[in-house]
């Protein structure tokens, strides 16, 4: 099944499992430490309001305060997608836009993987990656791909007792991306 079937079927706590993995995946882009989401990551599991987590994540990734390509992305475009993954997180897991920020979430992860990726991606959107066109893809996308369909299949799958599986899926790819981000950061400098 393609990520964007998986994600047309997934139910609110799914989608909201997806989104924030996608954005915790990204947290070395805006200079955040590994725990920062957390709390987030707990309400979904509890089901208490996620609302007080959410606002503290902003506050301590400077959240709105803009793209300023000095992150330890090394550039603009990253960034500036990271950002806007956190900036339109929905205040509920179960908000009327929580199916549109995952997607939304998916999107600019695997272009934010695409744009660190060394290797080139002979595709011509992330959207054929998500439609299930897999052929000759880099290596970083195809893991994020990888990454973002076992989230969604752990909470299908699973439900809340999926939550534990899925952080650790994101935990494991957030290593991923700050190595990348680093060995990019240490070839300019």
């Amino acid at each position: 099944m393609s990520l964007v079937e998986l994600i047309a079927q997934a139910d609110e706590r799914g989608l909201a499992a997806s989104g924030l993995a996608c954005l915790d995946r990204c947290v070395p882009l805006l200079g955040g430490d590994d725990l920062v989401l957390r709390p987030l990551w707990a309400s979904l599991a509890d089901g208490s309001d996620w609302s007080a987590g959410l606002e503290k994540a902003r506050g301590s990734l400077g959240a709105g305060a803009g793209a300023g390509g000095s992150g330890p992305g090394g550039g603009d475009e990253v960034e500036a997608l990271a950002r806007r993954m956190l900036d339109a997180a929905p205040d509920a897991p179960d908000a009327p836009g929580i199916r549109l920020w995952a997607d939304a979430c998916s999107v600019a992860s695997l272009r934010i993987h695409r744009l660190l990726d060394p290797a080139a991606d002979p595709a011509p959107s992330v959207d054929t990656r998500r439609e299930g066109g897999t052929e000759d893809m880099s290596p970083l996308v195809a893991a994020e791909l990888r990454r973002q369909v076992t989230v969604l299949e752990l909470l299908a799958g699973h439900g809340a007792a999926g939550l534990r599986r899925a952080l650790d899926v994101s935990t494991e790819g957030r290593r991923v991306l700050r190595a990348v981000v680093s060995r990019r950061a240490r070839g300019r400098g």
